[in-house]
């Protein structure tokens, strides 16, 4: 029996429950792991489907044994399947890029606690995050100190060592910082007591410790102990500055998390809040490179489950940008348009976002070549293209009030204009200000030459104007048997729509998306380049209208005029002495009787 054989045979046993499978090639090699709420049905997808793109097609050539195992529920299959990723690292498996370097608040595991900033959890202590940033957590850090005096100190304070006078008390005990356990002025009972206030700051609870420490606050009141009081106040109003400057949402939101979602050509980018009281109390994000084109559904349900585990995340209530099929067992997933909930889902989209646009900063700075080529196929795939865009040329036209109608047609080679070939055109064959005329003219002639001369074509043109200024353009191409040859697209610039040829719907790309500022460059560089060539044309025709009318003034005469004066207005400003300084006395009189009339 041979390999496809085996594995026909295979297919055909496999139970109809939920559970992983596992594909080997022809050496063992475990090459991928997938889950599956129907072993039978999503295994034989691979080896029935006509639809498999090409990554999958390679996948499924190398199959040579399918190995898997069934569990309970969709819920087990999906963590079976992270940990399986992680420990076997398929090939064909999409792959995390996580360089865990985001900050903790570890509590030291020590007779004396500390509180300690961390980048790295060696798992001796007890851990709190990840934290939004650096700031936010050095800003919680300097609170909790000053409501509670834990030491921060690097001694090794033990039971003993306070008995045999070991350590000297420090300034942080005489300005009171610390209450001195390393002198035995606070017993070990009473300094751990306070950690209980401490992790419920830490996780976010501050209505909890800001009611106890007001009822504490009206006992000493009531008992006339007023620096207690004072105290206890100065303690309230610290923790009240600080919920609301990190509250980002209704304060009833609690124990929610939020998974946010952004992705290019190649990686998908998840961000992950934590929301406790209406405020961020940890923040995670984390790259996932596709592999075989897989959904995004299936990488955000990966990467909700890989997040969940590294947290140890236990939070009953999740919103999402979109439905995953696999349900997380005792997990309510909810998908918010609107209200608070709907902010908190839009600030987690923002995050996911910006961490992909920082990691194409950090790639362009590395290598500006494979920058420019994610933003090539990042655009091909938007606009639904068979080739990679390296060529591209935008067309606009310019007239005012119908007069010089002229056009411009820029070039983009490799997403960067490309000026030397820039060029312009004088509209010949239409009459008045008719644009959709016009870009049909000057798209025929632009490829009619470039075809006539064998020049390269571009692989995309970007039409500026809406559905009928695109199917002028379209017309022309037609007549030169363009069409299917080259990809055309217009951009209206009201909504920023992109239109295709033939489709009344048009196609809206995300405004911050890449793809979306390469067409509008292109286009507001045709529409610069183009008002500039209008503009000089417009003031060298009036230029040469007022000089011809004045007899006796050849082309030569103008030229030194215009190039002393600059303009009419300096010729006219000009005095007659100047004049036959520049023209001679004869020539002067002319110019100077011609402007200055009685």
């Amino acid at each position: 029996m041979n390999a496809s054989e085996h594995v026909a045979e295979i297919v055909k046993a496999l139970p109809k429950a939920p559970g992983v499978y596992r594909y080997f090639d022809k050496d063992g090699t475990i090459i991928y792991v997938g889950k599956a709420k129907n072993l039978k049905n999503r295994v034989s997808s691979y080896f029935l489907s006509n639809n498999l793109n090409r990554k999958t097609q390679i996948l499924v050539s190398q199959i040579c044994d399918i190995e898997y195992t069934v569990v309970d529920s969709e819920s087990e299959a999906l963590l079976l399947e992270n940990v399986l990723i992680k420990q076997l690292q398929p090939k064909y498996n999409i792959l995390l890029k996580d360089d865990k370097t985001y900050p903790w608040v570890c509590i030291s595991n020590e007779p004396f606690p500390r509180l300690l900033y961390t980048r790295q959890k060696s798992g001796n202590g007890e851990y709190f995050g990840p934290f939004a940033s650096a700031y936010t957590i050095k800003t919680l850090l300097a609170l909790i100190q000053q409501l509670y005096p834990i030491r921060t100190c690097k001694h090794t304070i033990t039971e003993q060592g306070i008995k045999d006078g070991k350590f000297d008390i420090c300034l942080d005990y005489h300005i009171g910082n610390c209450l001195g356990p390393c002198i035995g002025k606070i017993d070990k009972e009473n300094y751990t007591a306070m950690f209980t206030d401490i992790r419920k700051i830490l996780r976010g609870d501050l209505q909890q410790v800001q009611g106890f420490l007001k009822e504490k606050m009206l006992k000493h009141a009531a008992n006339l102990e007023f620096e207690e009081a004072s105290k206890l106040k100065h303690k309230l109003d610290l923790l009240e500055n600080y919920r609301s400057k990190s509250t980002v949402v209704d304060t009833n939101i609690s124990n929610v998390e939020a998974f946010g979602f952004a992705k290019d050509i190649n990686s998908c980018f998840i961000s992950y809040l934590r929301i406790q009281n209406g405020a961020i109390i940890a923040s995670h994000s984390v790259e996932i490179r596709k592999r075989i084109e897989e959904t995004d559904e299936d990488i955000l349900a990966y990467a909700i489950v890989d997040i969940r585990e590294e947290l140890k995340s236990n939070v009953k209530t999740i919103i999402l940008p979109f439905q995953i099929d696999f349900p997380i067992e005792n997990v309510k997933f909810e998908y918010p348009q609107k209200g608070d909930k709907g902010k908190i889902l839009e600030l987690a989209n923002r995050n996911a976002k910006f961490y992909m646009l920082e990691k194409h900063k950090q790639v362009e700075g590395k290598d500006p070549e494979k920058n420019t080529l994610r933003k090539l196929e990042t655009l091909k795939a938007d606009l639904m293209m068979d080739e990679l865009p390296v060529h591209i040329e935008c067309f606009d036209n310019s007239n005012i009030q119908g007069t010089n109608p002229v056009a411009s047609c820029v070039v983009f080679k490799n997403a960067k204009p490309s000026k030397k070939d820039y060029r312009h055109f004088n509209i010949k064959t239409v009459v008045g200000a008719n644009d959709f005329a016009s870009m049909e003219e000057i798209i025929f002639r632009r490829y009619r030459r470039l075809l006539d001369e064998g020049e390269p074509l571009p692989q995309l043109i970007v039409v500026d104007g809406g559905k009928v200024q695109l199917s002028f353009a379209v017309r022309s191409l037609e007549k030169l048997g363009l069409i299917g040859k080259v990809k055309i697209i217009g951009i209206a610039k009201r909504l920023e729509e992109i239109f295709l040829p033939g489709d009344d719907i048009p196609l809206y790309l995300d405004k911050n998306s890449e793809s979306l500022k390469i067409i509008q460059h292109a286009r507001d560089e045709a529409h610069r380049f183009g008002i500039t060539f209008h503009r000089k044309k417009r003031s060298d025709k009036f230029l040469k209208s007022e000089l011809d009318d004045i007899k006796g003034i050849g082309p030569k005469t103008k030229e030194i005029l215009l190039k002393e004066f600059k303009t009419i207005n300096g010729i006219k400003e000009a005095s007659k002495e100047k004049l036959t300084e520049t023209l001679g006395a004869a020539k002067a009189g002319i110019i100077y009787g011609y402007f200055h009339k009685d």
